[in-house]
């Protein structure tokens, strides 16, 4: 009927130690009981009771050398934007050079503007796919730097001339 160690509720005896799957479930059952409204205030309450820090993550000031890539090893499509942009276009598509605003903040902090973003065609693809350069400096045509993202901005690489 009941397991060892149990209480008829189900919780676990005084002393007996938690498991994180029951802890977790616990947890689930007090927010459906109680309300999300009640999770916020508790948090809220032991922030203001210096129980409770926030901390905000942020990206590395300079990609790591590991995170480079040689401009002549990018796809075939990435070689020809790149050259697009240092000619100033006419560019494919009509986000093309519009701000990027490094929201993920993987590239290193600069004011808003500084960085725009190129679309690299994926063959077979209808849309814009993932691919992308992002670009920093001005004019936009001479670049300081730019990155290859694959992944829609969840990794850049640097390329190296």
């Amino acid at each position: 009927m009941f397991r060892t160690g149990q209480v008829p509720s189900g919780r676990p005896a005084a002393g007996e130690p938690v498991r994180p799957a029951a802890a977790a479930a616990g947890v689930r059952r007090g927010l459906r009981k109680w309300g999300w409204a009640s999770a916020v205030v508790v948090a809220a309450a032991g922030f203001a009771a210096g129980s409770l820090t926030l901390v905000q993550a942020r990206g590395p000031e300079q990609p790591s050398p590991a995170a480079t890539v040689a401009l002549a090893a990018l796809p075939p499509e990435a070689q020809a934007t790149h050259r697009l942009i240092l000619r100033g276009g006419p560019f494919p598509y009509q986000k093309d050079g519009t701000v990027f605003g490094n929201r993920e903040r993987l590239l290193p902090l600069k004011p808003r503007g500084h960085y725009r973003e190129y679309t690299v065609r994926t063959p077979g693809e209808r849309t814009r796919g993932a691919r992308r350069i992002v670009c920093g400096g001005k004019p936009p045509t001479q670049p300081e730097a730019c990155w290859y993202t694959a992944d829609h901005y969840a990794s850049f690489r640097l390329i190296q001339p």
